[in-house]
């Protein structure tokens, strides 16, 4: 801002984001922004900025009555900023974790969706829908530390994959070893039944059900 709009300024009004709505996330902080701005006039949004974790107001003293509506909007939004949605950015950035966790963890329930928002993107026709998170739960699952435990029991469920795959495919080898010197397929199987050694082991895993 130039220095002469600067000298300009005399009305300020601040509001300090508790951690309790920003989960310790500067970019929930700047999303809390975006929200809260969201629900002021055009002319009004860039008037609102975030500094160190404090939303600020700044308008020059000739915009007192557009200053006021501000103050009574940005007022109001800010009653109920631990209730607004997590969107994935943030937590991503609250929990620390990769995109491709987030898709996992939501697919498989681990993560519960609080629903759904569609948006406009920015200077484009097309739309983009994408879930959102309750910040409670959110809260909760940070508190508890649960994706380092996730993460192990993806580490070990990855294994046991890789494990079975290569059981099967060790039976796949053999038994076509075995078929293709037989005089027919089905004669084949038999023989590879009859002699595989880790035929009651492969049964017992259940890899060939």
């Amino acid at each position: 801002m130039p220095k002469e709009e600067k000298n300009d300024i005399e009305l300020i009004r601040t509001w300090t984001l508790p951690s309790a709505a920003t989960l310790g996330s500067s970019v929930r902080a700047k999303g809390i922004l975006l929200e809260i701005r969201a629900r002021l006039p055009t002319p009004s949004k860039k008037s609102l900025i975030l500094d160190a974790g404090t939303l600020v107001l700044a308008m020059s003293a000739n915009a007192k009555p557009k200053f006021q509506a501000a103050v009574g909007m940005v007022s109001s939004g800010m009653k109920d900023i631990e209730n607004f949605p997590v969107i994935p950015r943030e937590i991503q950035d609250i929990l620390t974790i990769k995109p491709s966790e987030r898709h996992r963890w939501l697919a498989d329930g681990r993560l519960p969706s609080a629903g759904t928002r569609t948006v406009r993107l920015a200077g484009r026709a097309r739309k983009i829908t994408f879930h959102v998170f309750d910040p409670r739960v959110v809260e909760d699952l940070l508190d508890r530390g649960v994706v380092d435990q996730w993460r192990e029991e993806d580490a070990m469920a990855a294994s046991e994959n890789r494990r079975r795959a290569a059981y099967k495919a060790k039976l796949t080898r053999l038994l076509k070893k075995r078929s293709d010197s037989a005089s027919s397929p089905q004669a084949g199987l038999e023989g590879a039944t009859a002699n595989l050694a880790d035929w009651e082991e492969f049964s017992r895993d259940g890899l060939l059900r």
